[in-house]
């Protein structure tokens, strides 16, 4: 696909560039096509385009500093942290700045009789953990990408993981951040604080309201004792029944993944686990609590599986097994790549008990468009990551993909879920956001939006189209219809 042109506009001349460049220092811009060009997509996104110039600040200051530059100038500008999103919220045209916070990633302080810490907004996620394990203690997100997302990046999009079954997302354990607002001023927001929860407005909305420089985060004790189950299944529906028989028998796993055949077999081609690539189906379960007990737990698990169906049930027997059967979950994704040239992985929800139903419409989907889709998801909580394998370079191709991925997002609302689970809306899923909001809705929002970013320079075209202030209305069936007067914002139950 072929990228958009640099060209400098109005408010991005050479003068800015070198106003720029005075704020964050010759190490700290990118100016050329060569050196944008790794800022120009996010993981999946198809859309790829150059940003106008790329700054680096190392912090709070001199993000400040070029946010007054740029709304002195009428210039937009896009935070960005590791790259990692799914749904295009960190994308540029050229005649945006790309504000990018890698450089910010210390860890800045460690409490931990108070169980918290505070990072800049570029500290990997997964160094809050390493932080602190050596005192026993952990940061719970922990998304698929942990060894390369940050922190900044998991507030914008409200990020999961797999232990968010058990632990929540993000916005559970963010209890404060320091952010800069579009006209360059500086706020410090605390869940401490009285009145409307702003700390909780800011998480999950990607980066259309402020530029979050740091935040402090709550740490939890690790967990006395934990066992993790593969449990073996004969199809995708076998599996999926598993997980309401599961949490319907009152068990809170602190993790419940589920792989289908297609990702097993670019799992076993690329690690050599073992993985039976028969299976429809594996499940990785896991729950951890204090030592006494977890063993009665583990085997009324395996008790449901077997009833249920699954053709084995195995136990981890210590934690390098353990860590094998993450490192294959987490990494499954990059694993396609054996398998086709490109992939488009959506972030759908639907109810647990609606699983079933679900994946066989999703099946539907990919012979109706001619397409094969792998299964990689958070089961527990019936976030869907579907992803669609097909070849970029091919624009009929193209096309179905992402017409396949509509017709997925609306499967999701139909069956009382919702758009998104933990990649955002970003540019992705604009259009479909009139499934689940009405047009009040939307206006809401976006007069919430005009108060943190009236002149629409941050982020702006993410959520909502740029100037507009809601997504165009899609076609709907008189289901669609009841759907969006029935709940404002669904959620997996």
């Amino acid at each position: 696909m072929q990228l958009r042109r640099v060209c400098y506009t109005d408010g991005m001349d050479t003068t800015f560039i070198e106003e720029l460049r005075a704020i964050v220092g010759d190490d700290g811009l990118r100016v050329t096509d060569a050196q944008k060009h790794v800022y120009a997509f996010d993981a999946y996104t198809l859309e790829k385009s150059l940003p106008g110039v790329v700054a680096l600040p190392r912090s709070a200051e001199e993000v400040a500093a070029v946010a007054r530059l740029c709304h002195r100038r009428g210039v937009s500008m896009v935070p960005r942290g590791a790259g990692t999103g799914l749904a295009g919220g960190t994308l540029t045209h050229d005649n945006q700045v790309m504000v990018c916070l890698s450089r910010m990633n210390r860890i800045l302080d460690i409490d931990l009789p108070n169980e918290r810490m505070r990072a800049q907004a570029g500290a990997i996620n997964i160094n809050l953990t390493k932080a602190v394990a050596p005192d026993g203690y952990l940061y719970a997100p922990d998304p698929s990408s942990q060894g390369a997302c940050t922190l900044g990046g998991n507030i914008a999009n409200n990020s999961g993981g797999p232990h968010t079954l058990k632990y929540g997302v993000t916005v559970n354990h963010i209890l404060a951040v320091q952010v800069v607002l579009p006209d360059g001023e500086i706020v410090e927001l605390s869940q401490d604080d009285h009145g409307y929860d702003l700390v909780g407005m800011i998480v999950g909305s990607e980066g259309t309201l402020g530029i979050v420089t740091e935040a402090t985060v709550r740490v939890v004790r690790a967990p006395e004792a934990i066992r993790t189950l593969l449990a073996v299944c004969h199809s995708v529906d076998d599996a999926t029944n598993l997980v309401s028989a599961i949490i319907g028998a009152g068990i809170v796993p602190a993790a419940l993944e589920m792989m289908d055949q297609t990702i097993l077999e670019a799992v076993e081609r690329t690690y050599h686990f073992g993985f039976p690539t028969e299976a429809g189906a594996v499940l990785i379960i896991e729950v951890d609590g204090p030592e006494v007990g977890i063993d009665r737990q583990t085997e009324r698990i395996e008790a449901i599986c077997r009833d249920g169906g699954a053709l084995r049930v195995s136990v981890a027997a210590d934690a390098e097994e353990r860590a094998k059967l993450w490192m294959a979950r987490k990494k499954s994704i990059g694993t396609i790549g054996r398998l086709a040239p490109s992939c488009m992985t959506q972030d759908g929800v639907a109810p647990r008990t609606k699983l079933p139903a679900i994946l066989r419409e999703v099946g539907e989907i990919a012979a109706k468009y001619d397409l094969r889709i792998a299964n990689v998801f958070h089961a527990g909580d019936g976030n869907l990551h579907p992803c669609v394998l097909f070849d970029e370079r091919d624009p009929e191709e193209v096309k179905r993909v992402l017409a396949a991925g509509g017709d997925i997002l609306r499967a999701c609302v139909r069956e009382g879920g919702t758009l998104t689970g933990e990649h955002g809306i970003g540019i992705e899923k604009q259009e479909f956001l009139g499934l689940i909001f009405s047009p009040d809705d939307l206006d809401t929002m976006a007069a919430i939006r005009s108060v943190f970013n009236p002149d629409g320079l941050l982020n702006p075209g993410k959520l909502f189209p740029a100037g507009g202030t809601c997504c165009p209305q899609l076609p709907r069936t008189d289901n669609e219809a009841l759907l969006v007067m029935t709940h404002t914002h669904a959620t997996a139950v």
